[in-house]
C-alpha cells in the first residue's frame, strides 16, 4: 500500500511501508530514502534529494593532493 504526495512542482512522492519502515521514493529521480515515521521518510528524502544536486567536482577541480595514508 502507498501514499502519493505531490509538492507544487508536480513532483510525485511515493511513500510506502515495508516490515516496520517508511519508504520514501521521488519518482522523478528515483531517489528513495527510509525512516520509522512517515515524516521521517520524507525528511531524508528531502536530504538525499539535497545532496543529490549537489555537483561532485571532478579531479581537475581538486587544487591539491591529499596526504591521507589511505588515499
Amino acid at each position: 500500500m502507498g501514499v502519493q504526495y505531490r509538492n507544487p512542482d508536480r513532483e510525485t512522492i511515493v511513500v510506502t511501508k515495508s516490515d516496520d519502515w517508511y519508504v520514501a521514493k521521488d519518482e522523478d529521480s528515483g531517489i528513495a530514502s527510509q525512516g520509522k515515521t512517515k515524516s521521517e521518510a520524507l525528511m531524508n528524502l528531502a536530504e538525499a534529494l539535497e545532496l543529490a544536486e549537489c555537483p561532485v567536482p571532478d579531479e581537475d577541480d581538486v587544487e591539491e593532493a591529499s596526504t591521507a595514508p589511505w588515499l
